[in-house]
């Protein structure tokens, strides 16, 4: 079973109640939720939340929702839900409740890895095309090798060019079967994931592969306020119509 999950927390620090925010007439996490659930492989989109009022708002526009103990992270949130279902969940994909625009292909061609390369974790990532990204520590970059798993994710600049070169940023959308998602989450946190403040570098400290794939999917997400109108701008032809 193919299940797409999208982990929405009200208190943000950044932006409080950031779900429930009106974005052209419908919450953000209907944005989120419609678009994931243009999906052609997936069996089963729902939210998970610990908030009631987001259970409800979900509810409200006849989407699913499932209601989550506190949780640390998002991924947490997940694996949680993925524990409580059971071994019908083969693989999970972890949608951002923030990215209003996320590309049902893009979680395709992440359902697609999985099921060959069931041991790994699966995401993706996008080439840089300004000097202000590759040096701007909110997006998280990576490297990768030549079968294209990740060598290391960083704030900082990486790769560092003596010579000419190309960077790519991180797209944070993951994909995991369920038992890697379960082992993920029982380890505890590493060190260069508390030094970054990157919870995938848990994975790499622990051995697990992350499988890295390239996509012009450009992710456009609301982290505080301000985004809530330059969105707006964006899905002008979309609201009017």
């Amino acid at each position: 079973m193919n299940v797409i999950v999208i982990p929405a927390r009200y208190g943000s620090t950044r932006f409080p109640g950031k779900p429930l925010v009106n974005i052209c007439g419908k919450p953000l996490v209907q944005w989120v939720y419609e678009r994931a659930s243009l999906s052609t492989v997936a069996d089963e989109v729902l939210v998970a939340t610990d908030d009631k009022r987001i259970l409800r708002c979900v509810e409200g526009f006849g989407g699913k929702a499932y209601m989550t103990p506190e949780c640390p992270t998002g991924t947490d949130r997940v694996a949680y839900l993925a524990k409580v279902m059971g071994e019908k969940w083969e693989y999970i994909v972890n949608v951002q409740g923030d990215e209003p625009l996320i590309a049902p292909e893009v979680i395709d061609a992440v359902f697609a890895t999985l099921h060959s390369d069931k041991e790994a974790i699966v995401t993706m990532k996008r080439l840089i095309e300004n000097e202000d990204d590759y040096n701007d520590p909110n997006v998280v970059k990576v490297v990768c090798d030549s079968e294209g798993y990740a060598l290391y994710f960083s704030r900082s600049p990486i790769p560092y060019f003596r010579n000419q070169g190309r960077a790519f940023k991180h797209i944070g959308i993951y994909g995991y079967s369920r038992d890697v998602l379960l082992r993920f989450v029982s380890f505890p946190q590493s060190p260069l994931e508390v030094a970054e403040g990157l919870e995938q570098l848990r994975a790499l400290e622990n051995g697990i592969p992350i499988k890295v794939l390239e996509t012009e999917y450009e992710a456009i997400g609301v982290d505080v306020p301000e985004d809530v109108e330059r969105l707006e701008n964006i899905l002008k032809g979309v609201c009017d119509g």
